[in-house]
């Protein structure tokens, strides 16, 4: 296999042959491993690399993609001729864009050494004491039904025929921890997880002590009266909520009339209480980078401003379409990837009030945890939810004791009109391209379905 300098250069000289002017290769690359035991025994241990090189050619004002894995003279010719017939049959009125280059960019070290030099036998001695510290810390503990350490390492390289050449390379590790709990005939499960870009920041018993108490204390569940109630919803359920309706942000989404924000610039769209902030260069943030899919150097920016509605997410097609500067908010998903807009890690920032506080102002409410259905039951246009839920019944300021078979329904953003507390709990769910988080949040009232 040719060295990917070379192969750039017979690419880029074919490309002009075939009648391309600006082009771009995107090369990607991972290594992820990931452990997992079983009663004390290793179950699955998984090692891949993947990894290829994406081409993206401009033709007569028309974009075309392909893409390979392998460096020789025969993918040359394969991804210019692709990515010509490809180009041939797009039908946009957008002019596609290849980036000449920010004026600067920021320093950003997304990649621990320290992480890569973590030995397999280290991360299966995690997560065996992970799992025996879990069937240790309560005799209602019948199985660990998961129990996961995993590492991954992605590089990214871009380079194009207008002097671009930019590369990072970033590392992570997570570690996830499931159990089933038992008393009488009622049965329970529950998981926690946990991220990391420094493997001694993973803490087993920590997170064994998590899964289990929840678990634990989620037995003798029962359902609640339907009716309006207020809502904490703790850490977790406002993650999964924001995740579910972050394309509403998305400017793609607002020009394509697939957005409810359409048209709300400036305006008020959440309680004060609401900053949303997209933050690329978070120093923990396994979604970090100093530039984005296309090359745009990364910054932060305030999406939602004290509950005003401050911009949109942009690529470059996006913001050449509005009149504005991109936000750096172009995503490929991997090298086989168009480029659209996603957030990197986008979270709504922290109050100044703890998950007890909220608790002890409620009369009666419930204290969400969970949200499940999300896939289904939520509506990413219109930003209506009704979703399974479970969590605990809050009477004059104490959880009185848990609660499932409810479901919780509202619409997205006139929930956030309704927040009346913003917890001091941030925290971020599992990276899925974007690591999106949420501290809780207190809702004036939400629909509850029960009995």
């Amino acid at each position: 296999m040719m060295e990917l300098a070379k192969f750039r250069d017979l690419v880029f000289a074919r490309g002009r042959q075939a009648g391309f002017t600006d082009m771009e290769i995107f090369h990607q690359s991972s290594t992820n491993l990931s452990v997992t035991v079983y009663k004390g025994t290793v179950d699955k241990y998984n090692l891949a690399d993947s990894g290829g090189y994406g081409f993206r050619g401009i033709f007569r004002d028309r974009v075309g993609y392909a893409y390979t894995e392998i460096l020789d003279h025969d993918s040359v010719e394969m991804l210019v001729t692709e990515a010509l017939e490809n180009a041939q049959v797009i039908e946009s009125e957008d002019l596609p864009i290849i980036f000449s280059g920010s004026d600067s960019y920021p320093e950003f070290d997304g990649y621990n050494p320290d992480l890569a030099q973590v030995t397999p036998e280290e991360k299966i001695e995690l997560a065996k004491t992970m799992e025996a510290k879990a069937y240790a810390l309560d005799s209602r503990v019948m199985v660990v039904n998961s129990c996961l350490v995993a590492s991954g390492e992605d590089y990214v390289q871009i380079e194009n025929n207008k002097g671009l050449n930019l590369s990072h390379r970033g590392n992570g590790a997570y570690c996830y921890l499931s159990v089933v709990v038992r008393e009488g005939d009622d049965t329970k499960t529950f998981g926690r997880f946990a991220t990391a870009r420094d493997f001694a920041d993973l803490d087993a018993n920590g997170l064994a002590r998590e899964a289990v108490a929840e678990a634990t204390g989620l037995l003798g569940a029962a359902t609640v009266d339907s009716g309006d109630y207020p809502v904490i919803l703790r850490w977790e359920a406002a993650t999964t909520l924001l995740k579910t309706f972050s394309g509403l942000f998305s400017a793609e989404n607002v020009q394509e009339n697939i957005s409810l924000l359409k048209g709300k610039l400036g305006q008020q769209i959440a309680t004060p209480a609401i900053t949303i902030v997209d933050d690329p260069l978070l120093p923990q943030g396994l979604s970090s980078s100093p530039f984005d899919a296309e090359g745009v150097a990364s910054r932060s920016k305030v999406v939602v401003d004290q509950g005003k509605l401050s911009t949109y997410l942009h690529n470059l097609k996006t913001a050449a379409k509005d009149g504005v500067e991109s936000t750096g908010n172009a995503a490929k998903g991997s090298y086989k990837s168009n480029v659209v807009v996603a957030p990197t890690n986008m979270y709504i920032k922290p109050g100044s009030a703890s998950l007890d506080d909220m608790a002890a102002s409620l009369e009666r409410g419930i204290i969400v945890v969970d949200l499940q259905g999300a896939h289904s039951g939520a509506n990413p246009v219109s930003g209506d939810f009704s979703l399974g839920a479970f969590g605990y019944l809050v009477e004059k300021g104490k959880i009185v004791r848990p609660v499932n078979q409810i479901t919780i329904a509202g619409n997205f953003i006139s929930m956030l009109l309704d927040v009346e507390k913003v917890g001091n709990d941030l925290n971020f769910g599992l990276p899925t391209g974007s690591m999106i988080g949420s501290p809780s949040l207190l809702i004036k009232k939400l629909a509850v379905a029960g009995k």
